[in-house]
């Protein structure tokens, strides 16, 4: 086993020893799902005030309204009872630093890890790598503000989510730990 294996099974084990949530209702208790980035230094359940139960947090690279994630906020709101959603990017967000060009030029020379410096990402090894990448939009953003307002807009435009489900737009401040409202996408995703 590996250090981190080890380290996550005993985690769980300490964890399930005074484990008290077995009762919990599988619809969150407090109706509201959170679209946010991947990104480790962002704890939805702290920034947020949640415990768990209270709601859907969906995360993907970037917090994007990619196809899957609506998928997840219409079987939030469908089949569980959410009522409310909140699109929460991020400073410093990892999907500033590159373009779907980039991604794809290093995928297409090797799958190893790539590392960044001063002039850009470059690849460790040569060989193994896909073209399939070509094939994916990989969201990458440009600027925050412009990135929430497009997801919000596109979650509120999407044709399987009702007109009365507030879409809220918010950056997470990695250096403050607050919440910063963008206006212009709270005022897209308002219900109509």
């Amino acid at each position: 086993m590996t250090k981190i294996l080890n380290e996550v099974l005993l985690a769980n084990r300490q964890y399930t020893a005074n484990f008290d949530k077995a009762d919990l209702a599988m619809p969150p208790a407090r109706q509201f799902a959170i679209l946010t980035c991947m990104d480790a230094r962002l704890d939805p359940a702290k920034y947020a005030g949640l415990a768990e139960g209270d709601a859907h947090v969906i995360r993907n690279a970037g917090g994007r309204a990619s196809d899957d994630a609506i998928r997840s906020l219409v079987i939030s709101y469908k089949l569980l009872g959410t009522r409310e959603w909140f699109v929460i990017h991020h400073t410093d967000c990892g999907m500033e630093t590159f373009t779907d060009t980039i991604m794809r030029e290093l995928l297409s020379t090797s799958l190893k890890t790539a590392s960044v410096d001063e002039t850009g990402w470059h690849d460790c090894c040569e060989g193994n790598g896909s073209n399939e990448a070509n094939y994916i939009d990989w969201l990458t953003i440009e600027e925050q503000t412009q990135s929430v307002l497009d997801d919000v807009t596109r979650i509120r435009n999407h044709p399987l989510v009702p007109t009365d489900i507030p879409v809220y737009g918010y950056i997470y401040d990695v250096k403050t730990g607050s919440l910063v409202e963008v206006p212009e996408a709270t005022n897209a995703g308002k219900c109509s």
